[in-house]
């Protein structure tokens, strides 16, 4: 199987907009529900990373989960143009310190 190096942003228009200049391909939502059922949809798109603003995070870290054990897509939290909610940074700590076993990222922004 070859992986497709899609990258797909979700979230309010006026913060995905301008990922379109990256090369992204945009999904603008209105809510944490619409915002899951794209994910959803692309998670069987072949898209190597899907971002998500952190604004739907809490709401969507049950389904996010569900893709957690699969090697794509990796579904990465990002701060929204109003700004971060901490849940991105809390689930990277979470990912590393089950990585690596200790809090490395303590003290880091977002703590």
């Amino acid at each position: 199987m070859v992986l497709m190096h899609r990258l797909a942003v979700i979230g309010d228009i006026d913060s995905v907009v301008l990922f379109k200049a990256v090369g992204a391909e945009v999904f603008p939502v209105t809510s944490a529900d619409e915002a899951g059922d794209v994910l959803v949809r692309l998670a069987d798109e072949q898209y190597a990373i899907v971002c998500i603003t952190e604004q739907f995070g809490d709401e969507l870290l049950p389904l996010v989960e569900r893709y957690s054990d699969r090697p794509a897509p990796a579904v990465v939290f990002i701060p929204s143009n109003k700004g971060s909610t901490g849940t991105g940074m809390a689930r990277l700590r979470e990912i590393v310190k089950k990585a690596v076993g200790a809090d490395i990222l303590l003290g880091k922004e977002g703590s």
